[in-house]
């Protein structure tokens, strides 16, 4: 049974609720639970009617859970302020200014969230989660989370080149060392080589981690783009070496009794007809199972309405 588990899917499909649903059963089923947004729209505290911050915090009136809602903005900042920090430490104080100009830059650099927001998702694996059983974790929508998920591949080959790059710079500073001079700086005590070498075996980690100890749903409403986000998802996560465990369909229309009549019965029974052709789609040209058809609710999916749709999840929680 996977440790993690990442619900993701694209934006409005109700990840937050299934997730949410989600860690209530593993938590009801005795395993302490916590459940993480990285979703800027951060629903977590409104399905729980509680305020989440930065850090874990216990469900009132749920025992063996807690919550918390990561700040990507928050996380960005944090991340380009110790990559100052750090360079600040290894460089002149003549290119100091030249570095915060960079790092204005940076922080709407195309990937800036990403890369803050896949450490602190290590920092979550590696430090936060120590305590629970369960980790659950309500993603942003598909392309911010397939980005996500795909970095330890492309960072981890990055950091492998800018440490080839660095040695072999250090290498020519070694060879013009004057006469017997010993050179100040060599790959084996060279701060910036360690600091990438950590940096890689964290991504190592995370790679490792997302293989071998987590499992992924996807979450999809029964509609022609949802359907279709959803296969090439499940394609781009297959292209990583993450497979995708089971799709949840949400939002399902429940059918009209038969003796129902009048225009509103005739509009549910042609909707769900349409629900019936996509949901079929899904299953024939999505090579994963559906694991649960959650119905749609009128109501603000809370409280006793989030138990329902807790047990209409068929996806097992462990022992």
């Amino acid at each position: 049974m996977a440790r993690f588990t990442f619900f993701g899917g694209k934006g409005g499909v109700g990840k937050t609720t299934v997730s949410a649903a989600y860690a209530l059963r593993c938590a009801d089923a005795g395993h302490e639970t916590l459940v993480v947004s990285t979703d800027p729209a951060h629903s977590t505290s409104d399905v729980f009617d509680q305020p989440f911050g930065d850090e874990p915090e216990p469900v009132a009136g749920h025992e063996r859970l807690a919550a918390m809602e990561i700040d990507p903005e928050a996380e960005v900042e944090a991340h380009l302020m110790d990559i100052r920090r750090e360079m600040e430490a290894q460089v002149s104080q003549v290119v100091v200014n030249e570095i915060d100009k960079q790092i204005e830059m940076a922080h709407e650099t195309p990937g800036a969230h990403e890369a803050a927001l896949f450490d602190r998702l290590i920092r979550v694996m590696r430090e936060e989660a120590e305590g629970y059983d369960r980790v659950v974790f309500d993603t942003a929508p598909t392309g911010n989370t397939l980005r996500l998920l795909s970095l330890p591949d492309f960072l981890g080959d990055w950091v492998d080149r800018l440490i080839e790059k660095r040695a072999k710079s250090l290498d020519l500073y070694q060879k013009a060392a004057i006469g017997k001079e010993e050179p100040r700086k060599t790959a084996e005590n060279d701060p910036i080589i360690r600091r990438l070498r950590e940096r890689k075996e964290k991504f190592e980690f995370a790679g490792r981690t997302l293989r071998e100890n987590a499992g992924f749903y996807l979450v999809l409403n029964p509609d022609e783009l949802s359907v279709a986000e959803t296969r090439r998802a499940v394609e781009r996560l297959g292209e990583h070496g993450l497979g995708v465990s089971g799709l949840v369909i949400n939002k399902v229309t429940p059918e009209p009794d038969e003796d129902e009549r009048g225009r509103g019965a005739d509009y549910l029974r042609e909707r769900v007809e349409r629900e019936r052709e996509r949901i079929a789609e899904a299953e024939e040209t999505i090579p994963v199972p559906v694991v649960a058809r959650i119905a749609s609710r009128t109501g603000e999916v809370k409280g006793d309405i989030l138990d329902d749709v807790a047990a209409e999840l068929d996806i097992d929680v462990g022992d």
